[in-house]
């Protein structure tokens, strides 16, 4: 009896522990050269106090800093310090796929190229295939096409798939081969060529078209996969600068697996998941409501849907022919009844709904059935969005500000676009693309993205664009229509406040306030002084989300 009392004593000992909050910590970080946003106005500090998630004041320059015993103080040597920069549309589960694919640009050899495989697959045991990118054999001295043979006494029992840098031929092993049936009998389809040696047998190496014979036999990714690619992902966009992402187009499975990471205390950055329409299941996950986790790390208050394509495809939908393009205007993905259907059906479960919509076609019809679909679901609150909103007639350009619908936007896009956009859009058409300087002075709110992994992710190159509009080569100069610039302060709100205010969450980040959460990067450069032309150059030296170091290039001195 004393025996199971004892335990029962134990037992609850160790439940009221469980269930006793964490004891706040307290951390100040002083001498840094700080920058946050009240408002439109930018504020400067020199230190920041947060307790475990949550920051309770920011210091002006010269302001005194009462420091208590139990206070952990870190010099932060003069860095700059910023809000986390977050990223209002990119891919997380596409850009993690890609970071797990062996690295082969600039192999020296074959063999370097089957070593740096050897190398990844170690790391990465979990995978059922190694895949990877980048050998090109004409940078070899035997400027020879590669065999499976060297790769099967690395990878007997693994198939391997590795494409060469340009995307048109791979590279299998002899596992991969016998998965997808290749012997000496088979032909490569129209399009396609499969090297042989002298005796007529199959090298690995598969030409254009003929490499579908080995992708069509890749499994998709398992769950497992998956998770690992979400996890990379997340401490790579850290890396970076981004404390916070909105993953833009997400299915049920995916909202399963950041769930599970939210459980498991490994979600390195915030994420708030649009849902995409159509998806398995959609209806049935958007009929449960809006998630978020207890923490906020993963938020899912969105919906995302796509209506038309891209403008380098010509698949943009636009009101008049392309202008290097007769007869041609693009196309629409879903026809109106649909893309009604499914803007009624978000609205009236309580969703922000976000639309791909790049031509002025596109854009024109989304937001005529926004008007219609706010005015019957009363959700003009919600803030609901449009995806890249790249091509504008001029006349629908004031319409964002009185609908309430934000931009959504990639200032690389811009960068990366104009040396074609011209050529298809026209002298006229083109005074409505691409517009921010437009948008911002009509009162729109514009949330800054990169389209990641279309676009690299890097959030400094998007503040370069965003503020120069020109690439890294400092071209044009002026800048690509470069009144349409943003100023500064501009483009560093539409990488913070204005992102967050996009996902409902201006109240919980996107500045350094007393009340919100410390999410919060460092850097060595000053991007408010240093030349606008370096901008995209600037390195992270740490990244902290929720109070929480999560990436450093060195670590901090701490002292008492």
């Amino acid at each position: 009896m004393k025996k199971l009392q004892v335990i029962s004593v134990i037992s609850a000992i160790t439940s009221l522990l469980i269930a006793t909050p964490l004891m706040a910590q307290t951390t100040i970080i002083k001498n840094v050269n700080g920058y946050t946003l009240s408002g439109e106005t930018l504020i400067k500090f020199s230190a920041i106090s947060f307790t475990n998630d949550t920051i309770n004041k920011t210091y002006q320059p010269g302001e005194t800093i009462d420091i208590a015993n139990d206070v952990v103080v870190i010099d932060g040597h003069g860095q700059t310090m910023l809000p986390g920069l977050i990223d209002a549309h990119g891919h997380v589960l596409g850009y993690g796929h890609s970071l797990l694919r062996v690295d082969l640009v600039n192999s020296a050899s074959e063999a370097d190229a089957v070593n740096r495989t050897i190398v990844y697959a170690k790391d990465n045991p979990s995978l059922s295939w190694v895949l990877g990118r980048g050998w090109n054999q004409v940078q070899w001295l035997n400027n020879s096409y590669p065999s499976a043979k060297s790769l099967d006494k690395a990878f007997p029992d693994k198939p391997v798939w590795l494409k060469r840098v340009d995307g048109h031929a791979g590279w299998a092993n002899s596992k991969a081969m016998a998965l997808a049936g290749i012997t000496a009998a088979s032909k490569a389809p129209a399009g396609g060529e499969i090297i042989r040696d002298e005796k007529g047998q199959p090298t690995g190496v598969f030409i254009d078209n003929a490499m579908e014979l080995i992708t069509a036999s890749i499994a998709p990714p398992s769950r497992s996969e998956d998770k690992l690619a979400l996890t990379k992902a997340m401490h790579s966009l850290a890396s970076l600068g981004l404390t916070s992402v909105h993953d833009a187009g997400i299915d049920q499975n995916n909202i399963n697996l950041y769930k599970e990471l939210a459980s498991e205390n490994n979600m390195t950055i915030r994420i708030n998941g649009m849902l995409y329409l159509p998806s398995e299941n959609w209806q049935q996950q958007l009929a449960q409501g809006p998630f978020k986790t207890h923490d906020d790390m993963f938020i899912f208050n969105s919906v995302k849907i796509q209506a038309d394509g891209a403008l380098g495809s010509r698949g943009a939908s636009l009101i008049n022919d392309y202008s290097d393009h007769a007869g041609h205007k693009g196309l629409l993905l879903h026809d109106k009844e649909t893309l009604q259907h499914y803007i009624d059906f978000a609205m009236n479960a309580g969703f922000q709904v976000n639309t791909h919509a790049i031509g002025d076609n596109a854009n024109k019809l989304i937001l005529d059935l926004y008007q219609q679909a706010i005015a019957k679901s009363n959700t003009k609150s919600l803030r609901h969005r449009i995806e890249h909103a790249q091509v504008l007639r001029l006349v629908d350009i004031p319409r964002f500000a009185s609908l309430n619908v934000i931009a959504s936007m990639q200032a690389t896009h811009a960068t990366s676009d104009k040396n074609m956009a011209v050529t298809r859009l026209g002298e006229q058409r083109i005074l409505g693309a691409y517009a921010w300087r437009k948008l911002l002075d009509s009162n729109a709110v514009i949330a800054a993205g990169s389209d990641f992994p279309v676009e690299s992710p890097n959030p400094f190159y998007g503040l370069h664009a965003a503020i120069t509009r020109q690439d890294h080569n400092n071209s044009p100069q002026g800048g690509w229509y470069g009144e349409q610039k943003m100023t500064p302060v501009e483009a560093l709100r539409s990488f913070t406040l204005d992102a967050a205010y996009a996902a409902h969450q201006e109240k919980l980040i996107g500045s350094l306030e007393a009340g919100k959460k410390a999410d919060f990067i460092l850097l060595s450069d000053d991007i408010f002084t240093m030349p606008a032309s370096q901008i995209w150059q600037s390195q992270v030296l740490q990244t902290w989300v929720a109070g929480k170091k999560v990436f450093s290039l060195a670590e901090p001195s701490v002292a008492k």
